[in-house]
């Protein structure tokens, strides 16, 4: 296992939970400290993950020992088989080892059952606090029968090469939508007064200029050129685009003397995430400043390359030819499995192409907007009994008044 073959197990890790995360942060207070519960649960994960792959490849390490080879690599365990397959036979060489092994299976039974709880409960708080209002009893069992049917074909004598394909390509889904969500704080984010201050030719070509570079070196990286050719694609794609942006901001400069050069690339590079900072600090508190640099210019190019690494990743087919993973993924058949998870990755990308072609097409699934009393109690939910039963009568005021 390298990053040229398995890119996506460095950050899709973090990302497949953040649905379940949302639902978990939706009955918190609103004034929960975020970056101190990001730091708890970012930490655990790791701390959790680091610990997992000392007990996965000890357990390797014995079973290689057993076998008589000396490295780890010439043992034909992989994806799924880590777990399924070295844990039962390691537990198996110890005395008593049948029980070990039932007791492995009925934890992992049950940790089957926690996460089809967690899974179930992020879409029924989706639904439920959407514009739908779905009767929470109902929702849950159309969803449980729906999940249900879907999980027989897992159940099959080829559930697990199904599985093991489907989760491969997911992984292109998660790099996809993490990508997008960090794009979307970092970059869209007030764009409207961006384009107000400085003009749609200067944001939009600065927006170009970070991601066509990056799409240009990638095409460098893992295609025509090499690793030396990509970012000298890179330095030169960026600096020719940046240098066009300095000759824009020089010409808003000329027609507005008033504005400086400093201030409009704070404006274009950082401001809008700097505000989004200070705006979410008034509610959930402290947020570190290089968050902001890492949301906007980090870990969406991260991120995308990732995405580009993981399509241009390479394995031997049975024929012995080098072919690309995506769409050979584990040798299996082209029908029903490759087809099946470029599937899903196409599904996704539906949904983004569809709601940037007909935008209201999701709208039934926004959040209920709550009125301005329900918003200010809740955000008064830390106060005295005293200091709530004041505020309510002011903000009860405030609403007539707004009604009126």
């Amino acid at each position: 296992m390298t990053l040229q073959t398995e890119p996506h197990l460095l950050v899709t890790q973090p990302y497949l939970p953040f649905s379940i995360w949302y639902r978990t942060r939706s009955h918190c207070k609103r004034d929960e400290p975020a970056f101190m519960n990001s730091c708890a649960v970012a930490i655990s994960n790791s701390t959790f993950s680091f610990i997992s792959g000392f007990a996965v490849f000890a357990t390797l390490g014995h079973l290689a020992l057993l076998e008589g080879h000396d490295s780890v690599s010439k043992l034909e365990y992989s994806s799924f088989e880590l777990v399924f397959g070295s844990w039962p036979v390691a537990l198996g060489t110890v005395t008593g080892g049948e029980h070990f092994v039932r007791l492995f299976f009925v934890m992992l039974f049950f940790l089957g059952i926690d996460s089809a709880f967690s899974f179930m409960e992020a879409f029924l708080t989706v639904l439920h606090d959407s514009k739908l209002n779905l009767d929470r009893k109902w929702a849950s069992i159309g969803l449980a029968v729906s999940a249900f049917l879907f999980s027989l074909l897992y159940a099959s004598d080829a559930g697990l090469i199904f599985l093991d394909t489907i989760d491969y390509y997911i992984n292109f889904v998660m790099l996809f939508v993490g990508f997008l969500k960090c794009f979307t704080v970092g970059w869209m984010y007030k764009i409207e007064e961006q384009i107000k201050s400085l003009g749609a030719q200067i944001v939009l070509t600065y927006i170009a200029t970070t991601y066509l570079s990056i799409i240009f070196a990638c095409c460098l990286w893992f295609g025509l050129g090499g690793v030396s050719s990509g970012f000298v694609g890179l330095a030169l794609s960026y600096g020719v685009g940046m240098g066009f942006v300095r000759h824009l901001l020089a010409r808003k400069k000329q027609a507005n003397p008033a504005q400086t050069l400093k201030g409009m690339y704070y404006d274009l590079m950082l401001k809008n995430v700097m505000d989004l900072r200070s705006d979410l600090s008034e509610v959930v508190g402290y947020i570190p400043s290089i968050w902001c640099l890492l949301i906007k210019h980090f870990i969406p190019p991260v991120l995308l390359i990732l995405f580009f690494l993981g399509a241009n990743a390479t394995i031997t087919d049975d024929a012995g030819n080098t072919v690309k993973e995506f769409g050979h993924y584990g040798n299996y058949a082209t029908k029903p499995y490759q087809v099946l998870g470029i599937s899903a990755v196409v599904f996704a990308g539906f949904f983004f192409a569809s709601s940037l072609v007909f935008p209201r097409l999701y709208d039934a699934l926004h959040k209920k907007e709550e009125s301005i009393v329900e918003i200010e109690i809740i955000k008064n939910e830390h106060k005295s009994t005293e200091t709530q039963a004041k505020d309510y009568r002011d903000v009860q005021d405030k609403a007539e008044g707004h009604l009126a």
